[in-house]
């Protein structure tokens, strides 16, 4: 439950732009090495991006993930259109 826990606090601080490894790392009180670790399944899910600037790795949401999924659950629960039957 932890684990879902710092990947969802990742995706939130995500939310409000791109921020570098280090100020992720700054919010949690766990190791680089670990905090890596919920990296690698964000990526892994196609949920952020990593680019790397210099020295610093900068991480953003991948909105496109997150659009195409908004799309099919407006999909799936939008309500169909009555259909006009001829009289």
């Amino acid at each position: 439950m932890r684990d879902i826990l710092f990947k969802r606090k990742i995706l939130k601080l995500l939310q409000a732009g791109p921020l570098s490894a280090g100020q992720l790392a700054e919010t949690f009180e766990i190791t680089k090495g670990s905090l890596s670790y919920h990296f690698n399944i964000l990526k892994d899910a196609d949920l952020i991006r990593c680019e790397r600037r210099a020295q610093e790795q900068i991480y953003s949401l991948n909105t496109t993930v997150f659009e195409d999924v908004a799309a099919v659950l407006l999909d799936l629960f939008q309500k169909p259109k009555a259909s006009k039957r001829a009289v």
